[in-house]
């Protein structure tokens, strides 16, 4: 019973009528024996999933051996804020609210203790400091993601300069489904994947941000999109959706790092130009390059089908995502200009006020110097980076970024 049923579930999620183009069956994309020829295969993804252990472990020893020694020499030093004075009274609030009381249980403190309200507020600020990251654990995440982004980018840069697609979108849809795999573009889509894996991995052990639920929710959608496209040799137009997101958080990383490092001015700069080529990239190339040929020359050249329709339906609803995340960016940038920051080299274009994306990195007492400027953190999926997801950033608004 168990076993027909499962049959049955399968047969059922494997529907043909639903991944492939019409009189296309899953036995034609076998490929003959002897032939010489791949294509994509769903056991072909399961090999993502050691790879992403793998880049894991090479994340710890780049963070311990590369970013940590970097960020030392650049004066980033491993202190921590500072500690708050033991208190076995004001530990057990802290434990059972994890923010600051309110005035009643204020004032009921101040007469126990015969503590000043004040000084009750700053132990809390500095109680709820201890827990964060210090800037050299966040310099080496930043650092490793700055070298995988910029990596994978000028990896998928130098194969899809080669490819017929990239010249002509109308190779995306060219003989499809029948579009032989290759081992470089095997490898690139398996990496990509590999890398948001990782990320589910490491998110339990990054820096812990209030957006965690939401980035969760991101790296499930994006690892589920690529599966997709994977799976029904959507991989040309992939490629392309993959390569044009990653060429811009390498940039937001960067922005990152040399805040982090105080470098202000080379802060905004990198900021700036990652705010041109998000919006040139996500408002002007991605519906102007890649939704026309989703939707328009692949209707031309094989016609919709219900898979065909979810898939485009997701890269629409990416777009709009897009939209969004640069109104945030030209929000945020124009603010900063209007207040004359950015020349002055005070603009931290990480620090934006109540970002509707935030993953707040500012310490209290940055909060309690700059009250008045402006906080909060832009990162795209930064972790993330935003790519063929339903998020699709991941920021990864986060990311994360």
């Amino acid at each position: 019973m168990a076993a027909a049923a499962a049959a049955a579930l399968r047969a059922w999620f494997w529907n043909e009528r639903f991944w492939l183009p019409h009189n296309v069956t899953w036995a034609d994309l076998a490929g003959e024996p002897g032939s010489g020829l791949q294509y994509p295969r769903a056991a072909h993804v399961l090999s993502a999933f050691p790879l992403a252990l793998g880049i894991f472990a090479v994340r710890l020893l780049f963070e311990r051996f590369i970013a940590k020694p970097c960020a030392i020499n650049l004066g980033i030093q491993d202190s921590g804020p500072h500690r708050a004075q033991p208190n076995a009274i004001l530990e057990k609030v802290f434990t059972s609210i994890t923010k600051s009381p309110d005035a009643k249980r204020l004032e009921g403190l101040s007469k126990q203790l015969d503590w000043d309200v004040r000084k009750i507020q700053r132990w809390f600020r500095h109680r709820r400091n201890q827990d964060k990251p210090t800037t050299l654990t966040k310099f080496c995440e930043s650092m490793w993601r700055f070298t995988f982004y910029l990596s994978i980018f000028f990896y998928g840069i130098r194969f899809l300069w080669t490819a017929p697609w990239f010249w002509d979108t109308r190779q995306c849809w060219h003989n499809y489904p029948f579009q032989p795999l290759t081992s470089r573009l095997y490898y690139y889509y398996i990496l990509e994947l590999a890398f948001y894996w990782s990320l589910m991995f490491s998110q339990f052990t990054d820096i812990k941000r209030k957006d965690f639920l939401i980035m969760f929710v991101h790296h499930l959608a994006t690892i589920g999109l690529i599966t997709f496209s994977y799976m029904n040799n959507m991989v040309r137009v992939g490629t392309l959706v993959l390569c044009l997101h990653d060429a811009s958080d390498f940039l937001l990383e960067a922005a990152k790092l040399a805040n982090y490092a105080k470098y202000q001015r080379v802060c905004d700069a990198f900021f700036m130009l990652f705010g041109v080529v998000f919006i040139v990239t996500r408002l002007g190339i991605y519906p102007f390059w890649i939704l026309n040929t989703t939707l328009f020359e692949s209707w031309e050249l094989i016609g919709p089908y219900p898979s065909w329709w979810l898939f485009n339906g997701l890269l629409v609803t990416l777009q709009v995502l897009h939209v969004i995340w640069s109104y945030l960016i030209i929000r945020t940038a124009s603010k900063a200009l209007v207040r004359g920051k950015i020349g002055a080299g005070q603009f931290h274009p990480l620090h934006v006020s109540k970002d509707d994306r935030s993953d707040v990195e500012s310490s209290s007492e940055e909060e309690e110097v700059t009250s008045n400027s402006t906080k909060g953190v832009f990162s795209t999926s930064s972790n993330g980076s935003n790519r063929l997801n339903g998020h699709v950033a991941g920021g990864q608004w986060t990311g994360e970024e």
